[in-house]
């Protein structure tokens, strides 16, 4: 069993920053692919970011793809999301994920464990 548990949400204005963290329980931790997504209220979740159990690989959705970095730090089982240059269009709750598997996909039926999720707010 895996807990996820993110922080570092909160209200921002347009073309500010914000560093979501997801701590991970689990001494299996580095073995997993993580995930971050989002859902806008009446949307469908949707990916953000994914990354390899070892951090080589990194994937983005294309909407936010050179504004969010995602990384991880296997020591401390948790995984970031530094987001820059945010738009009102990122207003969303942020889950973490993780994958039992390796790879990394993008679909969020195949990710195992989801966090609470933590709420972004961008104001223009």
């Amino acid at each position: 069993q895996v807990q996820l548990v993110e922080s570092g949400g909160g209200l921002v204005q347009v073309g500010g920053s914000l560093r979501l963290s997801c701590a991970a329980s689990g001494r299996t931790f580095s073995s997993y692919a993580m995930g971050w997504f989002r859902q806008a209220p009446g949307k469908e979740r949707e990916f953000v970011a994914a990354i390899s159990w070892s951090g080589d690989s990194t994937y983005y959705a294309d909407s936010v793809k050179g504004r969010f970095t995602i990384s991880r730090d296997n020591a401390k089982n948790t995984v970031y999301l530094q987001m820059n240059s945010l738009k009102p269009e990122d207003t969303a709750v942020y889950y973490c994920a993780a994958r039992t598997l390796a790879a990394v996909v993008v679909r969020p039926r195949a990710y195992d464990y989801w966090g609470q999720g933590t709420q972004v707010t961008v104001s223009s």
